[in-house]
This record gives C-alpha cells, sequence and structure tokens, in this order.
C-alpha cells in the first residue's frame, strides 16, 4: 500500500449546530470545492451539453460516469488505447466512476450472485459477463478514474433484515478483495486512483452502523453511503445517513450515491455530506421539469404560452439570460433537441449554484439559518 493518499481532503469549516463541513478534495485533476454535486454523465457525457458547457461555462469541476455502460460499450479496452476516459471525451476536471454494481441490480433481468461476483446478461444484446471485486478495479483503473467504487450489492426496499444482513455482508467481503487487488495494481499505476468502500445495509440502521465500522478496517481515501434512493421515505433515508455517517474518518470524504432534488441537498450536507450525484437536474429537464428559485416549473402548462420572463429572474446561466418560458414552452411542445439543452443547462446550474450557497453559508458560519429559510420555502411551494 502507498505511503501517500490517491485523493486529499482538507477540512476549512465546521458548523457546530449540524454535521455540515466545506472543504477541498484534491485530486490528479483539479481542486474540488466541497459539499460538490457531480453531475451525472452515464455514457461519458451529460446529455444534452458539450463538455466545454460544463467545464467553462458552468464551472463544474467534476462528474460522474458510469462503469456498467461504459464497459458494455465501447468496452474499457478501447477506452484504455484512447487514452483513459479524460482523453477519449475531452474532459478536463475529475472523474469519479461508479462500480456498475447498481445497474447490473437494476438493469440486468438475468443475473446471479456468488461470493466471487456477479454474472449478468448486458441490457443491450444479452451477452453474459461479468463482474467480480478486482475485474471492476482493473475496468476503472483502465478508465482513469480519479474515484473509483468498489463492487457492491445494492438490495431492494424494502427487503427483510436477515436478507439486508447477508447482503451488506457480501459487500464487505467484496469490498475487502477490491482493495487487496487496487493496492497491489496502484502501488505501480504512474496516476493516482482512489478507492471507495460503499456502506450498505438496507434501511436497518444497526447494520448501517455495522457496515460502517467494519468499512473503517480498510482506511479507504474516501467512504460513500450506497443503497439510498431505492423507493424508501426520504426521511428513512435521512435517518441511514445519520446512522452511519459520525462513524466515518473526519478527514475524509463522505459520498451520498444517488440524491437528491434541490430542497434535500442542504439537508445532506446538515447529516455531514461532502458529495452528492443524481440524475434529476438532467433527466427532469429533457421531461420538462425545470428547477428554478422560486419552486418548480413545469414547462409545458398553458400558462407559459406567451410568459416572455426568463426560467428563472435569479438565475444568470445562458439560458435564463437569453431566452423567455414562452420559446422553450415552444421548443418542448415541438419536441426540439435545443429544449433539452436549453433545460439542462439551466438545471444543472441551478444544482450547482445551490451547492454555491451552501458552501458559502458554511464558510461564514450561517449554515444553519440557511437551511431554515430553505426548510421554509420548501414547506410554503409544497
Amino acid at each position: 500500500m502507498p505511503n501517500h493518499r490517491q485523493v486529499t481532503f482538507e477540512l476549512l469549516a465546521e458548523c457546530p449546530e449540524t454535521r455540515a463541513r466545506a472543504g477541498i478534495l484534491h485530486t490528479e485533476h483539479g481542486d474540488i470545492p466541497t459539499p460538490v454535486f457531480m453531475p451525472v454523465g452515464t455514457q461519458a457525457t451529460v446529455k444534452g451539453l458539450t463538455q466545454r458547457d460544463l467545464w467553462e461555462e458552468i464551472r463544474t469541476p467534476i462528474i460522474l460516469a458510469n462503469t456498467y455502460h461504459l464497459f458494455l460499450r465501447p468496452g474499457h479496452e478501447l477506452i484504455r488505447k484512447m487514452g483513459g476516459l479524460h482523453k477519449f471525451m475531452s474532459w478536463p476536471g475529475a472523474i469519479l466512476t461508479d462500480s456498475g454494481g447498481f445497474q447490473v441490480f437494476s438493469l440486468s433481468e438475468l443475473r446471479k450472485i456468488t461470493e466471487t461476483g456477479v454474472t449478468f446478461q448486458s441490457h443491450l444484446n444479452g451477452d453474459t459477463h461479468q463482474f467480480t471485486p478486482a475485474s471492476t478495479v482493473d475496468v476503472q483503473m483502465a478508465f482513469g478514474s480519479d474515484i473509483m467504487m468498489v463492487l457492491d450489492e445494492c438490495p431492494p426496499y424494502p427487503v427483510s433484515h436477515e436478507a439486508a444482513r447477508a447482503s451488506m455482508n457480501r459487500t464487505i467481503r467484496w469490498a475487502s478483495e477490491a482493495f487487496a487487488h487496487y493496492r497491489q495494481r496502484i502501488a505501480d499505476s504512474p496516476t493516482r486512483h482512489a478507492l471507495f468502500p460503499i456502506v450498505q445495509g438496507s434501511m436497518f440502521a444497526d447494520l448501517r452502523r455495522d457496515c460502517a465500522e467494519r468499512m473503517l478496517e480498510l482506511d479507504a481515501d474516501g467512504y460513500a453511503l450506497g443503497g439510498l434512493s431505492v423507493g424508501e421515505p426520504r426521511p428513512l433515508s435521512m435517518e441511514m445517513v445519520e446512522a452511519s455517517e459520525p462513524l466515518l474518518p473526519k478527514d475524509r470524504p463522505r459520498y451520498a450515491m444517488g440524491v437528491g432534488m434541490p430542497d434535500e441537498l442542504p439537508e445532506y450536507v446538515a447529516r455531514g455530506i461532502d458529495m452528492m450525484d443524481c440524475v434529476l437536474p438532467s433527466r427532469n429537464a429533457r421531461n420538462g421539469g425545470i428547477f428554478t428559485s422560486e419552486g418548480r416549473v413545469v414547462i409545458k402548462h398553458a400558462r407559459y404560452k406567451d410568459d416572455p420572463g426568463p426560467l428563472d429572474p435569479n438565475c444568470s446561466c445562458y439560458t435564463c439570460k437569453n431566452y423567455s418560458r414562452a420559446y422553450l414552452r415552444h421548443l418542448f411542445q415541438a419536441g426540439e433537441i435545443l429544449f433539452s439543452a436549453l433545460a439542462t443547462r439551466h438545471n444543472i446550474t441551478r444544482y450547482l449554484d445551490i451547492m454555491g450557497e451552501i458552501r458559502q453559508s458554511i464558510l461564514l458560519g450561517r449554515f444553519p439559518q440557511y437551511l431554515k429559510t430553505v426548510r421554509q420555502r420548501s414547506e410554503q411551494i409544497s
């Protein structure tokens, strides 16, 4: 095992009344102010946006790509030959890749789980493949990912305590195997790649705590909380974060996978989360759902037919500075590709603006007031 961290976390400020904190995550492809939201680029692209949009205009420091999808198409060996994912997709910032485990369990109808890994059929053509704790590390290293995830088992919701424990124990064993393989590989790697274990345990607080304590033995550069946003009530998701986060090292980043709605972002930060990702801003945008500082806009509604105002009068993104709600509704109704691009640009900007507001409030010692305001506004909108 190398004596230095692959990524390092610099803690700048903490909120004494909550678990919120602000810091900087140092990676080989740049420094990432935290808390941070990571746009999802499943197929090595954030749908509707160019890398220039994300990097130069929206100022996105890190994106997430998906191992399952890129493994199936175009394949990790091709990406390796092309110089890695950064060069392949012309992305200068940091990249986090998940292990593909969640997609195996959610997309592949025919799969077999054993102690050695999971065998599954591609949802594209039915070909049979296998992911193991070691192979998913190898695939992500071929990508050149700055931050990689271990292979885990993500149980459905609801599930029995017995089944959740068995799944959790398998995830722990897989994480141990992944780290043993990773430490052999990273010793000879000319570039830096961090590996995060994933805390599982379904919606059982005792299992979440057990899993977190076991994952500490890996002495990882950061820790992820998985198995959230799988159909459970949102308060229960928050409870699972509260159960496991206090056990995780203070000097390492904590990543809540697959969350959340705009008003939930500060709630996760208040519970000690530094990193989040979610497909909601881009997926909702493509389907006409716009997140604004004044609430959600469903652009297809007739009330916007002759509305000359911007999507969000408080937003300075390219879309809001140049286009009216009436024009955007026209694009959506006409099925024009430009709508998806403009709406996604706004929604991603909105998410990153929220994270910037949260970070600034922590640094200025005003996070509790910020959180109170968000909660009151959310109650009024709902």
